[in-house]
């Protein structure tokens, strides 16, 4: 045990309880302890099966978390997120790291996509490490590595903290520089001038950060999506899962409550703003039929920035330059400010669009500048390649990519796909609360329609109790055991033979019995979320006949 987990004490120990506790209730929870030199106490991971679901869906884009070093947490406690359909941040796993060598990390990100069922992401955003960056770049090498812009500007803040006090507008210009620069050339001649009126050119940390521009600086990452479209603030300070729940001063007993204690909360977010996309219908502020549109198949976040993009088309005119076949191409500027124009190339035929501010490419929203250009050409409605499914109130019915693609067939005999049906059972029952709750009639509809269910999914596990039958359990395996195998092991076999086959039909009867054992469990878990929904909806009419009596 090294030093940080003698401090930690019996945490460490209680963690692993807790983990083997969750794994036993349900086989989809997912943990792994590194080996420490031979000892069993090495770096943790876990991710649930929520968490597990939830990057099937959203994990293009993550955000591994070790702010707790600059944060002098006495808890090494670090995070994989993302965002869900509504922007919110969304838990990927977790993990505490004893050890933090290259090696460990490693083991992490390796681990971490094992427990992802190997689907790498398009992009993920870290702190500014440099083992963090080796490690990425030998288990991600095709992943787009971001540096987070939050903590590389604090720490620009740090180390000039004397030209800041003796200049108060550098900072302003410093911002505006890595900020608002829209072209490579624009960035490298403002950050040229910025250091030679500073008399900054030799100063080695920015020459350092200047060195990693590809990483962090906003116009090098454009053409890869992130799926950022909040204010800076907003994407690197706050969108943190666990802020609020944990401080340097949680101890690691009481990060396991406060770990479930967040995931609880977030889980209640989600689903308000499930029930805000669903249930109520935003105001429209054009007579657009894209508008109606996206109102209808994005999320109420997603679309307020869709609309905000829609509206802004009034004030950025597109003009045509040239016309080529079935390229035509276009400036769009706001007025009064034409220097700024951007170039929208816009195939006809094909009704496709590319913009030189590559919005959709990093956020997957379409930009005020095609739009302007569709609005042009007379396309009244959004083409399906610019739909993202991740950012559809049916974000969870399938697969990602875009709304045109069909929902994705979950394997039957893999132990990723427990997962997967697990929580798409999850899902499937909300949705199924939410209009049974709608009326008397549909309460006592859904009533029975449970009640149904229950009595097939009762006589389903009893059903794989019976191992006479085995064969007929498992959907998918072809593995059980034949009468036809038991008879051929005793008809003219030797001792050996004898004895293999037996071997042979043993291995194949413990390995449907584990499924079958993944498979009850799994049942029982919907089966109690089913029951605690029928207890809710019961509430819920009792409420609702006394406020008829009133």
């Amino acid at each position: 045990m090294n030093s940080r987990q003698r401090i930690l004490g019996g945490g460490v120990q209680h963690v692993l309880d807790y983990l083997r506790r969750m794994r036993s209730e349900n086989p989809a929870f997912f943990y792994a302890v590194q080996d420490d030199n031979g000892s069993s106490n090495g770096n943790i991971f876990w991710a649930d099966a929520t968490a597990r679901m939830n990057y099937h869906y959203f994990g293009d884009t993550i955000k591994l978390d070790t702010s707790y070093r600059a944060n002098c947490y006495s808890v090494p406690f670090a995070t994989f997120t993302g965002l869900n359909h509504h922007a919110q941040p969304v838990l990927f796993g977790c993990a505490f790291l004893f050890s933090e060598s290259e090696t460990s990390l490693v083991w992490l990100l390796q681990t971490w996509l094992q427990a992802m069922s190997a689907q790498k992401p398009v992009s993920i955003t870290t702190d500014t490490d440099h083992l963090i960056q080796m490690a990425i770049a030998h288990v991600l090498p095709e992943t787009r590595h971001r540096l987070c812009k939050w903590s590389i500007l604090r720490d620009t803040k740090e180390k000039l903290t004397h030209v800041c006090q003796t200049h108060p507008t550098f900072e302003i210009e410093f911002m505006k520089c890595i900020n608002e620069a829209e072209t490579l050339e624009e960035f490298e001649s403002q950050w040229k001038s910025l250091l030679e009126r500073y008399y900054l050119t030799d100063n080695e940390f920015l020459q350092s950060i200047y060195i990693a521009r590809h990483h962090w600086v906003p116009v090098f990452m454009r053409e890869t999506f992130f799926g950022d479209f909040l204010s800076d603030e907003d994407n690197d300070a706050k969108n943190t899962f666990f802020d609020g729940f944990v401080n340097a001063s949680t101890s690691i007993q009481l990060l396991i409550k406060h770990y479930e204690k967040a995931i609880t909360i977030w889980h209640e977010k989600e689903f308000n703003a499930d029930l805000d996309s669903n249930n109520t219908t935003p105001i429209l502020k054009t007579p657009s039929p894209m508008e109606k549109q996206a109102a209808d198949l994005y999320t109420r976040k997603v679309f307020m920035k869709f609309q905000q993009e829609l509206v802004e088309t009034l004030a950025n005119p597109a003009t045509k330059i040239d016309d080529s076949g079935a390229i035509t191409t276009y400036h769009v500027a706001k007025f009064g400010e034409e220097h700024k124009a951007h170039t929208v190339r816009f195939n006809t035929l094909e009704l496709t669009a590319n913009c030189s501010c590559l919005m959709f490419e990093f956020s997957g929203i379409i930009c005020r500048h095609v739009l302007s250009v569709f609005r042009a050409k007379n396309v009244l409605t959004l083409p399906s390649q610019y739909i993202l499914k991740r950012w559809t109130r049916n974000a969870k019915t399938g697969g990602g990519g875009t709304i045109e693609e069909n929902p994705l067939e979950l394997p039957s005999n893999s132990q990723e796909s427990l997962t997967m049906r697990h929580n798409s059972l999850r899902q499937e029952a909300i949705k199924f609360v939410e209009e049974g709750a709608k009326s008397i009639h549909s309460y006592n509809v859904a009533m029975n329609a449970l009640k149904e269910a229950a009595k097939k999914v009762s006589a389903a596990k009893k059903k794989n109790t019976d191992k006479t039958q085995v064969t007929n359990m498992v959907n998918g395996c072809n593995q059980g055991v034949d009468e036809g195998d038991i008879d051929q092991a005793d008809s003219g076999q030797s001792k050996e033979e004898k004895e293999q086959k037996i071997r042979e039909l043993t291995a194949k009867l413990d390995c449907i019995n584990q499924r079958s054992e993944v498979y009850r469990a799994n049942l029982l878990a919907v089966l109690k979320d089913m029951e605690e929904q029928k207890l809710k909806l019961s509430v819920k009419v009792q409420n609702a006949r006394l406020s008829l009596k009133e």
